[in-house]
């Protein structure tokens, strides 16, 4: 019994960490950036105890929560192309359809399952016919990421109990709320800011619905700002969104820009001491589940 007592008051002389969350934004193959912010986090141990994430945001933030290790998503990034996860296909409500994400996830992912991560994750898609944003966190992971990347006019919805789903850039292009309703004490938003055409008369319908969700989000954006406490920007605005070729790149892009706000965040491991608590071996509080149509 002393030693228990003992132990309470060791834990209890213990400064808390704030539950620092990382929201990851869409931006396809400009995506590839997060991998190097994810990277500097760990080299400098910055613990991550939340993860939100929306369109390629999902797909980089289930791969990590499920624990494929940062040299192991630099490995996968190398051999990701556009037919990695589409393939065209004639349809009214899109040309392509994300179902070879199926396999891909199938076979990256150490898990399935939302329960089963070693981080708590969010997956953000948003609902076609109500607009409702709508955040995934149980049940399997697969299906939820492929909602959160189904960009409007390119990817056709995926139907998940009922519900017609699109990307998730639609009601939260960085998903800093949904972390901030997940426990997060501190909130990391990750923008992959970028304009989709490259000047002039757009090339083809792509340039034009791309671009057109580009100025929206940017017109949008003070929303998802005001739910952050640090927004890193890795400067992508001279990759195309299918740029896969140039990963290193991208991921160079995210390093140096996590590292340019490592102060601010380190900052917040800074505890006083008068802020002890017991909260340091609490797991981060999930929110419920979505419920079935």
């Amino acid at each position: 019994m002393q030693a228990f007592g003992r132990e309470l008051s060791r834990k209890a002389a213990l400064p808390r960490v704030p539950a620092i969350g990382i929201a990851l934004g869409g931006g396809f193959a400009r995506g590839m950036a997060h991998i190097g912010v994810l990277k500097v986090l760990e080299e400098e141990g910055i613990p991550i105890r939340v993860v939100a994430g929306t369109s390629v945001g999902a797909l980089i933030g289930a791969a990590y929560c499920s624990g494929v290790s940062i040299e192991e998503l630099e490995k996968v990034a190398h051999s990701c192309r556009f037919t990695t996860f589409a393939r065209w296909t004639v349809s009214r409500y899109g040309f392509a359809s994300n179902d070879r994400m199926t396999a891909f996830l199938t076979r990256i992912l150490k898990v399935k399952t939302f329960e089963e991560l070693r981080i708590p994750l969010g997956v953000t898609a948003t609902d076609f016919n109500s607009g409702e944003a709508v955040v995934f966190h149980s049940g399997s992971i697969i299906d939820p990421v492929r909602a959160s990347c189904a960009y409007p006019g390119m990817f056709l919805p995926v139907n998940i109990r009922g519900r017609w789903l699109v990307d998730g850039m639609l009601s939260h292009p960085v998903p800093t709320q949904p972390l901030r309703d997940m426990g997060a004490d501190r909130v990391l938003g990750v923008h992959l800011k970028g304009q989709w055409a490259k000047g002039g008369a757009p090339r083809h319908l792509f340039d034009v619905i791309g671009q057109s969700f580009a100025i929206a989000q940017d017109m949008a954006s003070h929303i998802w700002r005001a739910a952050a406490d640090v927004v890193v920007e890795p400067d992508v605005a001279g990759f195309a969104y299918d740029d896969f070729k140039r990963v290193d790149d991208l991921i160079r892009a995210g390093e140096l820009a996590m590292r340019e706000a490592l102060p601010v965040v380190r900052k917040w491991l800074e505890v006083p001491a008068e802020a002890n608590s017991f909260a340091n071996s609490t797991p981060v509080p999930q929110p419920a589940p979505m419920p079935a149509d």
